[in-house]
Formats: structure tokens, C-alpha cells, sequence
């Protein structure tokens, strides 16, 4: 199965980080990443855009698009690892072993696959 890891964290907490722990922050998600690649677990992965660029679309009244996400939580989303795995038992294990664990959280989601 395939399963999207949403990492989702305070943005404002990553850009003040001092040089020294951003790159450690960086390495970590890098090995994170090899750590995925070499058990062929890796699909794809992103960092996103700070939500300051972000736009929302509704379509529900008239089309509409706002500037930024407007998702009611205190994190923000960050960047995603799509994986692909046995079950939802070892996504749940690759995603508490994601970086974003530590200081916010990882939402493990499903990919619907038609068969």
C-alpha cells in the first residue's frame, strides 16, 4: 500500500532555529530519506513553500481563492513523504521515525488506489 506522511510543524519555530540546528534538523530529514530509499520503502517526497505563498480555492458558492491555507490547526504543513509499504502498522513505524515527529506531527494518510 501506499501512504502519504504529512508533516506538519510550526513554521515560525523552523525559521528560528540558530544555523547550527537547522542544519542538524536538515541532515536528520536526510537520512531520514536514505533510511526510506535503502529499505525500498521511498516514493516521493517535498518540502513545501512557506504558507505565506499559499491560496485556498472554493468552489462551493461561485469560485472563490484566498490568500493562505486557512486549515484550523496550530501547525502548519510542511512537506510529505509518499511511501510505500506492507501496511498501516509500518507506516505508522516509518512515520514516528520522521524528523517531524519530534516537534510536531505526522499525519499518515492512505492512498486510494483503484484496483
Amino acid at each position: 500500500m501506499k501512504a502519504m506522511l504529512l508533516i506538519y510543524g510550526s513554521e515560525a519555530a523552523w525559521s528560528a532555529l540558530p544555523a547550527q540546528d537547522l542544519e542538524r534538523e536538515t541532515g536528520a530529514y536526510m537520512a531520514f530519506t536514505e533510511a526510506l530509499i535503502a529499505a525500498g520503502k521511498f516514493v516521493a517526497a517535498a518540502q513545501l513553500q512557506p504558507v505565506a505563498t499559499a491560496k485556498s480555492v472554493s468552489v462551493g458558492s461561485g469560485v472563490g481563492v484566498a490568500d493562505g491555507p486557512y486549515v484550523d490547526t496550530k501547525e502548519q504543513l510542511g512537506g510529505y513523504f509518499l511511501i510505500d509499504v506492507a501496511s498501516m502498522d509500518e507506516a505508522l513505524e516509518w512515520a514516528a521515525k520522521c524528523p517531524g515527529a519530534r516537534y510536531g506531527g505526522i499525519e499518515v494518510r492512505p492512498i486510494f488506489e483503484r484496483s
